[in-house]
């Protein structure tokens, strides 16, 4: 048989080399830009601001966020200054403080900033609407003057927060979707939770509807990871916190 030249061995060997070398390293690409977003939740007894963070990375058509940091706003919740509205703003600023040092500095303009008042908001709003609209002009006064992109300070209908909630656990449960053994999204096949939220004076019952004609009007439509769900809350007053307290000390009375 014919040997191969001492040279060509060592030229073949190097190439051969050289071949699993790259053919084990990731080609370079961009890093992705990490984006972030502010949302400040106002309940009844005090407000948190939460900073998300994600990038351009989506699952069927929705973003895929999580949860970065947060800070609770120190003092009771917005609708105690309905009296000294000019207030409620200051109450704000060292959270707001807080995020701009959490937030790259170039990306403050790009990062959206909302507002979401719950339960005591809905129960001044009906009660007291001049008010209630007082708070919410000088939260908007102080969140427009953030550096951050304000998009609005709104007072979330009942059912739209129950729809929130539902979201949130669903989500953290990765019901939507889950990551296979690749790291990449797919369908969980999973089915959804219902969420089951106990408040001081009420609790509600979110679940998904099966059937898009059992939806009823007060129901909410959500577009989320390629699919379309029908959620309704229903709601049981008087069957808060509150209520349970008064029942129990009346039982340890009796």
């Amino acid at each position: 048989r014919e040997l191969l030249p001492p040279w060509l061995v060592i030229v073949a060997g190097l190439t051969g080399i050289v071949l699993l070398c790259v053919s084990t390293k990731d080609v370079p690409t961009a890093p992705l830009r990490t984006k972030y977003g502010i949302v400040l939740d106002a309940g009844p007894s005090r407000t948190i601001l939460f900073i998300y963070q994600w990038t351009t990375t989506k699952a069927n058509k929705t973003g895929v966020i999580r949860g970065c940091s947060s800070c609770p706003v120190q003092g009771p919740g917005i609708s105690s200054y309905s009296d000294s509205p000019q207030k409620v703003g200051k109450s704000l600023e060292p959270c707001l403080n807080w995020a701009q040092n959490e937030i790259p500095a170039e990306q403050h303009s790009q990062t959206p900033l909302y507002l979401g008042a719950t339960a005591s908001m809905r129960q001044l709003n009906l009660t007291h609407p001049i008010l209630s609209d007082g708070l919410l002009a000088a939260l908007t006064v102080a969140l427009k003057s953030s550096p951050f992109n304000f998009q609005g300070a709104q007072i979330l209908s009942s059912p739209d927060e129950e729809a929130f909630n539902w979201i949130a656990v669903n989500y953290v449960l990765q019901n939507f979707f889950k990551y296979d053994w690749q790291g990449q999204l797919v369908p969980s096949g999973k089915g959804m939770a219902g969420v089951l939220s106990v408040g001081e004076t009420s609790t509600q019952l979110t679940s998904q509807l099966e059937e898009e004609s059992q939806a009823p009007k007060e129901g909410v439509r959500l577009q989320l990871f390629g699919h379309t769900h029908s959620v309704y809350t229903r709601q049981c007053p008087c069957h808060g916190t509150a209520q349970l307290r008064r029942t129990l000390l009346s039982l340890l009375i009796q």
